[in-house]
């Protein structure tokens, strides 16, 4: 069997998944629910895998392979498909979320081993698969559109898992109302598409795309409105500037949603729709723009918030809306390539990252506080190894997966015919931060003085079902990014040429702006950007190491010191009761003064329950003519028929 003719398949099976244990479950053990959730999505993977050999083997590299399905909507002369695609992207995409998932799934069976709704978890997450597979898969925007409103909905059931806490249901619709408003944004920009091209798949809106001119940075046009539009939706999903403030409350649902959805996939999903839509975003320079400058402010703003907070998930939350924001800076200056590479190495390091997280909480009986921790590399070595390094990857250390696609960003925005050059200092300052936050996070938590009660907590490695996914994301960590060696250090860059053409159109605009506005740059100027990324997370390192580490008292005096802009960090620059100020409580307010007590309490129930009212008082008037008396109810009658008697007779001339 050929997988390329069977494509449906792929998300098909956590689909089943999910159908199986959500129905079925009251009639099968855990160890059953455990086989269905993890078997699908490894099974998906499997066929990911094949999938990905079979089409390098066909040859089909250089056109998209499309597979049309049925005809889903057909309205005039609009028609939809459902139909699913395949090149070098869509593959990429899968090995991510098919196989990180798989991992995720394999860990949660023993985090979630003693857990209430244990298949209803695992139903919730095999839907998500289903949906961010249909959503990388999709053959036009109609299709990708229902698997990112999908993960919106199974992102709203996850976060909010257990919801029985006040926290995590608030958490749950927080999530759900902040993308609804990038989602409109999104649905504004397909209606405009099909109004420009008359269609909403890839294929013909690509093709007719390049033959449009390049429109001006100063004066854009109908792709430029498109691709800002687009944006938003990505501003939604992925977390940043102005709508981020959805992720680090997410934190209250289980940790492995916080490593599959909120760190590997869902927020991803609007980076990958950006890299999908290379062709409109190389013709509108303005939203280019316009990607790159709220990619790297949100990357600076919000590694700042991370320095200070104490709750180890919501540090690795403010981490990921950073690395988020470094993706949308290679986008924003053309460098796709580059971003989906940085894509995929931080599912492996922030998978690994929020799992070996989820392994110290589990360790210390639920504690999330950094200020109580300390004391834990012996205690549990397996989970300290492994958060080593992700540490390491994240921060950028040479050889590490995360050293090679974080090189790659900062050098496009250096060198890039779109670079906006202030922003490559925001991204390396932002690299310098994240080395910083990163490694007080390791330091605080196994190295020093134990900061718990270790008489009445019973310090424990995690079981096996949790350590072998960590163990495997951790040699992805390590590895991930040889593939992208870049030809400075030997390399061939192998992830670049594989998915050169998915952004063919894209890289020829590159270079046709680079002949219009030459730049170039030299081998030594190649290196001097790779060795300020490196001296960047020495120092972070460097600072951490001295203050959490051989000085932790001056961590302390700092804090007093510098009081205002702790204070400030710390609350998160108070943007969360800005919007409660500006935003949640007028409207609140709009809603039940006027909404609510004018114009549904006294204007439409007042006009319904009036409407009854004056029914019973005209009722109550006549009833008074039911007096029960024979001979004047006689009396109406000839009354009455005298009056018809005489108006009959009028009418005749």
């Amino acid at each position: 069997m050929q997988i390329l003719d069977h494509l449906w398949l792929i998300p098909a099976l956590p689909l089943a998944g999910a159908a199986l244990n959500g129905l079925f479950w009251k009639h099968m053990p855990k160890a059953a629910v455990s086989a269905i959730a993890v078997g699908s999505v490894v099974a998906s993977f499997a066929l990911a895998v094949k999938l990905a050999a079979e089409f390098v083997r066909l040859g089909a590299g250089q056109i998209p392979w499309v597979q049309p399905y049925f005809t889903w909507i057909a309205a005039g002369t609009f028609s939809a498909e459902f139909a699913l695609q395949v090149d070098q992207l869509t593959l990429v995409m899968l090995g991510v979320v098919t196989g990180v998932g798989s991992l995720i799934h394999i860990y949660a069976t023993g985090y979630m081993a003693r857990e209430e709704g244990y298949a209803r978890f695992f139903s919730y997450l095999n839907l998500f698969m289903f949906f961010m597979l249909v959503l990388v898969m999709g053959a036009n925007y109609l299709v990708l559109f229902v698997g990112w409103e999908g993960v919106g909905l199974c992102s709203y059931l996850l976060i909010g898992f257990y919801y029985l806490k006040k926290s995590a249901g608030d958490a749950g619709k927080k999530a759900f109302i902040v993308n609804r408003i990038g989602d409109f944004g999104f649905l504004l920009a397909l209606l405009l598409m099909f109004w420009t091209f008359g269609t909403l798949d890839y294929l013909p809106v690509f093709a007719r795309a390049t033959a449009m001119p390049v429109e001006t940075a100063g004066a854009g046009g109908v792709l430029t409105a498109i691709c800002v539009l687009l944006f938003a939706g990505a501003c939604g999903k992925s977390a940043q500037l102005p709508l981020y403030v959805w992720l680090p409350d997410a934190m209250e649902g289980p940790t492995p949603v916080s490593a599959l959805i909120h760190a590997a996939t869902m927020v991803t999903a609007g980076v990958y729709m950006v890299a999908r839509s290379s062709v409109l975003f190389s013709h509108a320079p303005a939203a280019l723009a316009v990607v790159a400058v709220v990619g790297a402010l949100t990357a600076i703003f919000a590694a700042t918030i991370g320095l200070v907070q104490n709750d180890i998930k919501r540090v690795l939350a403010y981490s990921t809306v950073s690395q988020l924001g470094y993706m949308f800076l290679a986008c924003g200056v053309g460098a796709y390539a580059a971003g989906i590479f940085h894509l995929m190495t931080h599912a492996f390091f922030k998978a690994l990252l929020f799992l070996g997280a989820g392994s110290v909480i589990h360790a210390l009986d639920g504690e999330q506080d950094l200020r109580h921790m300390g004391g834990l590399r012996k205690a549990i070595p397996w989970t300290h190894g492994v958060m080593l390094v992700a540490t390491l990857a994240i921060a950028g250390a040479p050889l590490f997966s995360g050293f090679f696609s974080k090189d790659a960003i900062l050098e496009a925005a250096f060198v890039s015919p779109y670079a906006i050059r202030p922003l490559y200092f925001l991204a390396l300052a932002t690299a310098l931060l994240t080395a910083f936050y990163m490694f007080r996070l390791y330091f605080l938590t196994f190295h020093g003085a134990p900061r718990f009660d270790v008489h009445h907590v019973h310090v424990h490695e995690s079981p096996w079902s949790m350590r072998a996914p960590l163990v495997a994301l951790a040699a992805l960590s390590l590895g991930g990014g040889w593939v992208g060696i870049p030809p400075l250090l030997g390399g061939a860059n192998r992830f670049e040429h594989f998915l050169a053409p998915a952004f063919s159109v894209a890289e020829e605009l590159k270079k046709q702006s680079e002949a219009v506005h030459p730049g170039g740059h030299s081998l030594a100027l190649e290196w001097g950007l790779m060795a300020a990324a490196i001296l960047t997370a020495v120092a972070g390192a460097i600072v951490a190491m001295r203050i959490y580490y051989s000085r932790p008292e001056i961590a302390e005096r700092l804090a007093a010191q510098f009081a205002g802009p702790h204070r400030l960090l710390l609350n998160k620059y108070w943007i969360d009761e800005m919007y409660d100020f500006l935003v949640v409580h007028p409207i609140h307010w709009l809603s039940t003064n006027v909404f609510w007590r004018v114009l549904d309490a006294r204007g439409i129930d007042g006009a319904v329950n009036g409407v009854a009212l004056a029914a019973v008082a005209i009722g109550g008037k006549l009833r008074l003519a039911q007096s029960g008396n024979t001979r004047s109810y006689a009396a109406w009658v000839v009354l009455g028929a005298a009056l018809v008697t005489s108006f009959l007779l009028w009418l005749v001339p």
